[in-house]
């Protein structure tokens, strides 16, 4: 298994009245090795939280989480994490960018530009690797951005919100590409979305938290064939139901 979440809570400290905010309450849940899991639910459930302590970027007030059984106490290259903003340094090309991480862990430079450019002939940015990021699209960005995470060989993605900023054909043709190489790979992703169709599409599993604090409400289990079809109708039937299900914890 990858990730053992045994009673993780989190509570914050307002910064205007100075009261605790319960932000997770009780989240216990395995994820096994390779899964692809998204974490759904009303705004301000915690989704986003959950993520960063899964990382080791927060701590939590009371539990623990195991990665392949080691206590996380911190952020680890092991864990990859991808933002919904890029994170790419403006100052250096596509494939600096890509191997930036490779470099500093002392991998030769020749080695790491070879596997770089496989990479990015993946996702069709073979002729982009001289390129600085102002000079390309949203897309291209993250597509840089999930390839300089991929190559590090962390054997988790963690993704908050990676593709919410895209246009939906960019978002889609993306979808595809990044659950092709981790398939490939046999990586384990974690992904926060409010996009009740993308998690339908790309996940093993669905997990539903409920309104502040975050509690685990409801676990949809995907087992649809890849690729899958959004005009199918037991496609579009599981993302009315989870849709449902979120619109009731919306109302509570």
């Amino acid at each position: 298994m990858t990730f053992e979440i045994e009673n993780v809570s989190k509570t914050f400290v307002s910064n205007d009245s100075e009261e605790e905010v319960f932000a997770l309450k009780d989240i216990n849940l395995t994820i096994e090795t390779g899964s692809f899991v998204s974490f759904v639910g009303p705004s301000g459930c915690g989704k986003t939280t959950l993520l960063r302590i899964i990382e080791g970027f927060e701590k939590p007030t009371e539990g623990t989480v195991k990665d392949d059984g080691e206590l996380v106490t911190g952020p680890s290259n092991e864990r990859g994490f991808i933002f919904q903003n890029y994170s790419l340094y403006p100052w250096l090309n596509v494939i600096d960018n890509v191997i930036f991480g490779l470099d500093i862990n002392g991998q030769p430079e020749k080695e790491s530009r070879k596997r770089a450019m496989k990479y990015l002939e993946s996702v069709g940015l073979k002729d982009f690797a001289k390129r600085h990021p102002h000079e390309l699209s949203g897309g291209m960005k993250q597509r840089v951005a999930i390839i300089r995470s991929i190559i590090n060989d962390s054997k988790s993605l963690l993704m908050d919100e990676t593709f919410s900023a895209l246009d939906v054909q960019t978002k889609h043709k993306l979808q595809k590409q990044v659950l092709d190489i981790c398939q490939e790979n046999n990586k384990t992703i974690l992904f926060v979305t409010h996009d009740i169709d993308e998690a339908v599409f790309l996940s093993d599993e669905v997990i539903v938290l409920s309104r502040r604090p975050g509690r685990i409400k409801k676990i949809f289990k995907i087992k649809l064939e890849h690729p899958r079809n959004r005009e199918d109708k037991e496609f579009n039937d599981l993302v009315s139901e989870i849709t449902q299900e979120i619109a009731k914890l919306e109302d509570e």
